[in-house]
């Protein structure tokens, strides 16, 4: 197993957590595991494995059941780029340079005018390694199929970052029938723009890719990174101008929910969204039974980031996506790999969005990137041999929050969404291993940790501003 590089203060922990042998289904293949990270967008503790009542899950479910669940999972953002960049680069946000959303102010634009704009023009720096790129150098065969995200230009593109295959969007969201982003086709098939499937649901696009992926590639090593659209609300002019119709979802999943729900509202419109990818999400596991990969396939499930408001039955969180709470943060994951992760497990263990990384390199022995990464390995942590070694994680999106979890202890300094009166940050400090729905201020109780919390965060900060400034958004 190669050693790579972790942040100082998880180097003890880590290289005792990375020494384990390669699994039996591998050995018995005589090949490294296939490996298929399936993320969904928007999404939060909406399913039934992680106590909502409000929605019909039933391969997550099982997946849940048949694996292992962590309840302490948090991404790198409460929003969708920044969260992505930090995921497939094992980096922070603000390392990376990718920390803000590549989106456009103005959405009613001409042609000409999106191909000079943000979403078609910035991108993750082309100097990050993606995961794409790390399992290339263990012989993996690479796809993005879904939302990419991480910029439209050529040289941003999942085929220039270590993918052999891609089927999906590079923005933030599009509409699911048009596949357009407010009137801007955005569907591409590798690296071109392509119309081939307009009218098709895009999650069932998705489905068939993925299915098709792993048909074609069964027998060789492959890596399927699966970031659903859904159930983020559509991109559409309409919806830009004002309409509150901003979920779509075919009809025969509004069924499901009959009859105790209003069929016309969102909320049940956002159901149906999630019935269908969790349908989709079946459909890749039954290919993975029917080409008997169930066994040499490491699955990994959780949401970028939480859900844009709503709430959850059974979920008591604060905040949603775009806050520094725990709604926004802190996600469902499960991971599944029958005969190696026991199933039926729920860990409380503190584990991140930047762990995947680290995690993907020592499962497939790739060869790591020779940068700084901010993970661990995560999978004996999953199996249940040892404890996280995580102890802190920081966040920060420009002009509304910073955040810091250090041990069971949240720090929040936030500040109104807009912000039009430039009202001053609010402080606010929590104790997680008591008060995990962020209820009970404690910054006037307890001043001792609402100090050390904050000089954490700006020995973090510290530490980001340091690093050599990466693109789109870091200051040149």
């Amino acid at each position: 197993m190669r050693v790579f590089r972790f942040p100082i203060r998880l180097t003890v922990l880590v290289l005792a957590c990375a020494a384990f042998s390669v699994p039996a289904g591998a050995e018995s293949t005589g090949r490294p595991p296939n490996i298929i990270l399936i993320v969904s967008d928007d999404q939060g503790f909406d399913l039934g494995a992680f106590g909502s009542k409000q929605f019909i899950t039933p391969s997550l479910d099982r997946m849940a059941a048949e694996g292992v669940r962590a309840t302490n999972f948090y991404v790198a953002a409460s929003v969708c780029t920044p969260s992505r960049s930090g995921l497939i680069t094992g980096r922070y946000p603000q390392r990376n340079g990718t920390y803000e959303m590549i989106t456009n102010v103005n959405s009613a634009l001409s042609p000409s005018e999106y191909a000079v704009s943000p979403e078609m023009t910035l991108g993750l720096d082309v100097r990050e390694k993606t995961f794409g790129d790390v399992l290339k150098t263990a012989g993996y065969t690479n796809a993005v199929i879904g939302k990419w995200d991480l910029g439209q230009a050529r040289r941003f593109l999942p085929l220039q970052r270590g993918f052999d295959f891609f089927h999906g969007h590079g923005n933030n969201g599009i509409d699911y029938y048009t596949h357009e982003r407010y009137g801007a086709p955005s569907m591409f098939r590798n690296n071109v723009l392509t119309a081939i499937d307009r009218g098709t649901y895009a999650t069932d696009i998705f489905r068939r890719e993925a299915v098709g992926f792993i048909r074609q590639n069964k027998d060789r090593p492959f890596f399927l990174y699966l970031p659903f659209n859904a159930p983020h609300a559509a991109s559409t002019l309409s919806v830009r101008n004002g309409s509150k119709d901003s979920y779509q979802v075919p009809e025969k999943y509004l069924q499901k929910y009959y009859p105790n729900r209003d069929p016309n509202s969102n909320e049940t419109k956002y159901a149906g969204m999630i019935s269908a990818m969790d349908e989709a999400i079946g459909a890749v596991f039954d290919a993975l039974r029917e080409f008997r990969l169930d066994r040499t396939t490491f699955v990994v499930f959780f949401a970028d980031n939480g859900r844009k408001g709503g709430k959850v039955e059974g979920v008591q969180l604060r905040g949603g996506k775009a806050t520094g709470f725990e709604g926004g943060l802190r996600v469902p994951f499960i991971a599944w790999w029958p005969g190696m992760i026991p199933g039926g497990r729920v860990i409380a263990d503190f584990l991140t969005a930047l762990d995947v990384l680290p995690t993907f390199t020592a499962v497939s022995d790739a060869f790591p990137p020779d940068v700084h990464l901010d993970g661990f390995n995560m999978l004996p942590v999953l199996l249940g041999e040892t404890a996280s070694p995580r102890r802190e994680m920081f966040w920060e999106w420009p002009k509304s929050y910073q955040a810091a979890r250090v041990d069971h202890y949240k720090w929040v300094s936030s500040v109104p969404l807009g912000n039009k009166e430039n009202a001053a940050p609010k402080e606010e400090l929590f104790d997680l291993s008591v008060d995990p729905g962020e209820q009970h201020n404690l910054a006037a109780e307890k001043l001792d940790v609402l100090a050390r919390l904050r000089a954490r965060f700006a020995r973090w900060r510290a530490e980001m501003d340091a690093t050599e400034p990466r693109g789109p958004f870091r200051n040149y």
